[in-house]
């Protein structure tokens, strides 16, 4: 089974919507034991890192999604909170990836970043199977991950970040699968099959 980590954002159901055309094993939870007893959980996020990591902290979620052994996917500020660190509100993160989530230049148009964006792979990821090099996917972030030895794949827009990061049990997707079509989809079943 599936877990969907539920604190309350929008795009948990969007992720929700997108599972069901790939299975009906999974389950949209705030409950530790959900959490705990999954064969894999999924970390959707999106808005304020410092509000969704209150969040988390009340729900008395933090120590579980540290300490998961399983698959975890984080998506768009899931990826990011599965990090060190955030300069959006500077705090500690879940540690499940090195580095440390940083806002775009203010230079930039917010427009030219948000939207769909090519990614070039710089790692093999089992996340990728069946998808091409240079694919399209939905990103809508101000922050992002810099590259580092553990992305596996970058996108290019001003500055060249980290798109997707591997550690472990832990997969991070800077975009959002849900919103991307057929290989958002795509990537989806990949990592339900992990």
């Amino acid at each position: 089974m599936i877990t969907i980590v539920d604190y309350g954002d929008a795009c948990v159901l969007d992720v929700a919507s997108a599972l069901r055309e790939i299975t009906s094993d999974f389950v949209i939870s705030k409950s530790e034991a959900d959490i705990y007893k999954s064969n894999k959980i999924i970390f959707a996020g999106s808005g304020s890192a410092a509000a969704v990591m209150k969040k988390i902290q009340l729900l008395n979620l933090y120590s579980v999604l540290r300490l998961f052994k399983k698959p975890m996917l984080g998506i768009g500020l899931g990826m990011q909170l599965m990090a060190d660190y955030s300069t959006e509100g500077n705090f500690p993160c879940l540690g499940l990836f090195p580095g440390t989530a940083i806002k775009f230049d203010e230079q930039i148009n917010e427009l030219s970043y948000k939207g769909f964006h090519q990614i070039t792979f710089c790692k093999n990821s089992i996340l990728f199977d069946g998808i091409k090099d240079n694919s399209e996917f939905y990103f809508n972030n101000s922050y992002y991950l810099p590259k580092s030895e553990f992305s596996t794949s970058t996108c290019d827009i001003e500055v060249s970040f980290c798109a997707s990061i591997e550690n472990k049990n832990a997969f991070g997707v800077q975009f959002h699968p849900e919103n991307s079509g057929d290989a958002g989809l795509k990537l989806l079943k990949n990592f339900i099959e992990i």
